[in-house]
């Protein structure tokens, strides 16, 4: 046999055995190979949970109008890699000592701070906001994140006057949220359905909304977060965005890392 003879068997036989190998491979393990597992939600925001939120409040001032209602709701990522809604928390809150109650905004949601009937749910807002913030905590941990990120209709409204409360309340080292990030589902509606109004959008979705429930925080809560869902299981990331490698990047010198107490 010549030498060339040779190379070309010995190639052949390498090549037979390639394909005998590929064949025998199970399905399952090839499918593993080409498709990557899904992101956690950690590796899908930075390590930022989203977390819903909605306030009612009695005016358009977060330092002198009162904080009537709250709700949140954190965001979850299943093992398919479909978003959905976690547990919601909420509270009908007590208004602060000096609170301004503007009447006109008052009308607007229908809540009535006098009412006996909420006067006998209501809580405290330092009580209100740190239930909740230790309630968020422990999901925030469970899904190894290291901050909650608002996501809101008109985010920066809700970010307002949680600030705003956070500081009355001297609530800062309890409280998980980024203090000027959000993620605002105004701007996601637009993107995706060109509207803007919160019921509008939903109906765009093919999502129910009931008029006569909005202006209730957990409601208008619920289908924001099921807004923020629906967009983001319809419109997957851009192939070039997914950059999971990558290194994690320094703390950023802007507050605020964690906002948790030491010990």
């Amino acid at each position: 046999m010549t030498m060339q003879s040779e190379i070309t068997s010995s190639t052949e036989n390498s090549m037979s055995t390639a394909n005998k190998n590929k064949s025998s491979t199970p399905a399952a393990d090839l499918e593993a190979v080409e498709s990557p597992a899904p992101m956690t939600l950690k590796e899908r925001f930075r390590k930022f949970m989203p977390v819903v939120v909605d306030v009612e409040t009695a005016g358009f001032n977060a330092q002198t109008d009162a904080l009537l209602e709250i709700a949140c709701i954190p965001i979850l990522l299943n093992d398919e890699g479909v978003f959905y809604l976690g547990e919601a928390l909420n509270a009908h809150i007590e208004p602060f000592a000096g609170a301004n109650l503007e009447p006109k905004a008052l009308a607007f949601t229908g809540i009535d701070p006098n009412n006996p009937m909420r006067k006998a749910i209501a809580e405290d807002e330092k009580t209100a906001l740190r239930r909740i913030f230790k309630a968020l905590k422990e999901v925030r941990r469970e899904q190894e994140c290291r901050q909650c990120v608002l996501v809101g209709h008109n985010a920066h409204f809700d970010l307002g006057f949680l600030n705003a409360a956070v500081l009355r309340t001297n609530s800062k080292n309890h409280s998980s949220f980024h203090q000027f990030s959000v993620f605002d589902t105004v701007t996601l509606s637009a993107l995706a359905f060109g509207q803007t109004v919160l019921a509008r959008a939903c109906k765009a979705a093919g999502l129910e909304f009931d008029g006569n429930d909005a202006h209730s925080a957990l409601y208008d809560t619920q289908k924001t977060a099921e807004l923020f869902c629906h967009i983001l299981n319809s419109y997957p990331m851009l192939a070039n965005a997914l950059h999971t490698d990558m290194p994690e990047p320094e703390p950023d010198d802007k507050p605020d890392a964690t906002n948790e107490p030491e010990g």
